[in-house]
């Protein structure tokens, strides 16, 4: 019988979502969890989305644009990464610069939605699902400055409207606040969320964690993943890749678990040997430290070698583990 499961998140934003036919997934992915409903007209292909080995930023998986021209980052991270919200804060600003052409007044700039999905252990908190939005509030009030910008309209517009009306156009006038114009931050901690499925977003969970739909979902994008998303609808290169893609992130999985097991009883070993050979009980006290330290460090070096092993970039291991670049170099 013919395999026939949903494809799982990380692997469709990276392809799948890609296409034109599955915007609606991603749609309603953005308006389930920010609450703002869009239509996505492109995905942009910017210096963000390419893999430059001189740019510290080089993965993002989905950077798209509606029709109001507001601008989304989703990312998917499944492996840890030291510093991470500064990497997030360093993909916004570049999103934000790269706006800017020649010539161009700050003006055209649109609001950026950044979106990471984390599917490891970021940090401690009782939720699952974070927003920072920037707001200039007032230090003694606590209420937000509210600014008056004007719709302006080009020379030739008001001409135009000069010519037909006898008259000059009055400027109109939209009431908004700092938030609708810095960038916005959703941060969803993937393995935090342990809830009964009762509502839209935790039905999105439910997949992104169980790659599990309901069968009657009416959920923005899932009844669309629902049936986009199937195994079975992928080409043979597709399915291929995916099978690669599950592979390589059980191996990784794998290795990096044994790689832990192997530091900690490498270090443990070492500790209680150090101990039992000074012989007092100040001895083995500073064993056990320097055992827990050297289990650490074998920890490290293990994992390491077996990602090295798996093919990861030096830099990227480095930024892993915290090993040198010369430590890596010479397992």
């Amino acid at each position: 019988m013919e395999k026939d499961y949903l494809v799982r998140f990380d692997f469709a934003i990276k392809k799948l979502l890609r296409n034109k036919a599955n915007f609606a997934i991603l749609e309603g992915f953005i308006e389930v969890f920010l609450g703002k409903k869009c239509k996505i007209q492109e995905i942009l292909e910017s210096e963000s989305n390419q893999d430059f080995s001189d740019d510290k930023f080089n993965r993002v998986d989905i950077k798209a644009k509606d029709i109001n021209g507001e601008i989304f980052i989703v990312e998917v991270q499944t492996t840890r990464y030291t510093y991470y919200l500064e990497r997030i804060l360093y993909g916004v600003s570049k999103a934000i610069t790269e706006q800017i052409g020649n010539g161009k007044r700050y003006g055209v700039i649109k609001q950026v939605y950044s979106i990471s999905i984390v599917y490891y252990d970021l940090g401690e908190g009782d939720d699952y699902f974070y927003e920072c939005k920037s707001d200039l509030i007032g230090v003694h009030t606590h209420n937000p400055l509210q600014l008056s910008r004007r719709e302006e309209l080009t020379v030739e517009q008001i001409m135009q409207i000069k010519e037909k009306t006898g008259k000059e156009q009055k400027y109109t006038y939209k009431k908004i606040t700092s938030g609708d114009i810095f960038p916005r931050y959703f941060l969803i901690r993937i393995n935090a969320f342990r809830k009964v499925v009762a509502d839209a977003m935790d039905e999105w969970m439910d997949f992104l964690k169980n790659n599990s739909i309901k069968p009657d979902t009416s959920v923005p994008g899932l009844k669309e993943a629902k049936e986009q998303l199937r195994y079975s609808k992928m080409t043979d290169e597709e399915r291929y890749n995916y099978d690669r893609h599950i592979e390589s992130l059980s191996n990784e999985e794998e290795a990096i678990c044994e790689a832990r097991i192997e530091g900690q009883e490498e270090g443990e070993a070492k500790g209680l040997a150090k101990g039992l050979a000074k012989g007092l009980a100040k001895g083995r006290e500073e064993g056990r430290e320097e055992g827990r330290v050297e289990g650490v460090k074998q920890e490290k070096i293990a994992i390491a070698r077996a990602m090295k092993q798996h093919g990861d970039d030096i830099d990227y291991i480095a930024a892993i583990t915290g090993l040198t670049l010369n430590e890596i170099s010479k397992l």
